[in-house]
């Protein structure tokens, strides 16, 4: 077995125990809540004239386990529909699937998180790299202040300043919702230009949002590689700035791949304020609103998938380092 298929394997193995982990607090959270939900929902039913079976049926297909039997019994319940796929229904969806809603609610968030934080990458990096190398000019000032700014603003002050300029001074994008209404869904110019037209600001705020961190880390670590040897020795063997540039940028971006890769997974759940301030129905905004609602199913659901997420995100940034990065390539090789 390589050396990278040994480290994948550890990897899932660790992650299956944190998805479990995580699963296993969000169960008993659930069960220890002041009033027992899961109790208070089977009497509801049965005030509303159900049989007490059919009343603890129904709420265990809600919740995803039985709710009558021991704490343990209830827990090994859970825990077999979980490997099942099963999270139980949504209270707020219609006693919609959990696995369904939340699926519906994904793909509002991946598209505009990908497509923000993927813009604010390249622009960071590429701008990063001048504020370093002209970091004592006036150019090289300006980018770091504009970093320094943007970086310490929060992601909401930014949506609400955007939704403010663009949406209600100068009513040039639309603020509410994901698409326009009037459009019927479908492959059609008008369905996906209304999605587009309907994305724009929050796919800019979280490009703005994330900005500023991308072009200091660049900043700081183009500084650290033109400090290294085969820089000076590059530019003493007269070769050219365009050549020395590339390396400059090719080694100092990719430490900036680990932090991408774990940035995906962690905006996955970090997207409540920004889907909130513009009505999108993501992951985000599905989460806040099944803690309102007090749906704990739907809550339970979310904090899985987001756990997972950032997950998956921990092994694709060790993976993919591995493989652009040829000193680890190297030192693989090496242990093989």
């Amino acid at each position: 077995m390589t050396v990278i298929a040994r480290r994948l394997a550890g990897h899932l193995a660790r992650g299956i125990v944190m998805i479990l982990v995580v699963a296993t607090i969000s169960f008993f959270i659930v069960r220890s809540i002041p009033g027992d939900p899961v109790a208070a929902n089977v009497q509801k039913l049965i005030e509303q004239g159900m049989a007490p079976e059919a009343a603890e049926q129904a709420t265990r297909v809600l919740y995803g386990f039985q709710p009558t039997g021991s704490l343990w019994q209830q827990y090994t319940d859970y825990m077999a529909g979980l490997f099942a796929f099963d999270l139980g229904q949504s209270v707020t969806h219609a006693g919609a699937p959990v696995t369904q809603v939340l699926g519906e609610a994904a793909k509002w968030t991946v598209l505009p998180v990908l497509a923000g934080t993927l813009l604010s990458f390249l622009v960071g990096i590429i701008l990063g790299v001048y504020a370093a190398i002209k970091r004592t000019g006036k150019l090289g000032d300006i980018l770091a202040i504009s970093g320094s700014l943007l970086h310490g603003v929060p992601q909401y002050v930014l949506g609400l300043l955007l939704s403010a300029i663009f949406a209600t001074l100068i009513p040039i994008l639309p603020a509410d919702g994901p698409v326009d209404i009037l459009f019927e869904p479908g492959f059609n110019a008008g369905y996906i230009g209304s999605l587009a037209e309907h994305a724009v600001l929050p796919v800019v705020t979280y490009a703005l949002a994330a900005y500023g961190g991308w072009i200091l880390a660049m900043k700081s670590s183009v500084v650290t590689v033109l400090g290294d040897d085969f820089i000076l020795a590059a530019e003493l063997r007269g070769m050219k700035r365009s050549i020395i540039f590339r390396y400059i940028a090719r080694n100092a971006i990719l430490p900036l791949f680990t932090i991408l890769a774990l940035s995906l997974g962690l905006l996955l759940g970090g997207a409540v304020f920004i889907e909130r301030i513009f009505n999108y129905p993501g992951l985000g905004l599905l989460l806040l609103d099944s803690i309102t609602m007090r749906d704990y199913a739907l809550m339970g659901g979310a904090f899985l998938l987001i756990t997972a997420a950032i997950i998956v995100a921990n092994i694709l940034a060790d993976l993919f380092y591995s493989v652009i990065d040829p000193r680890v390539r190297g030192g693989e090789e090496v242990g093989a």
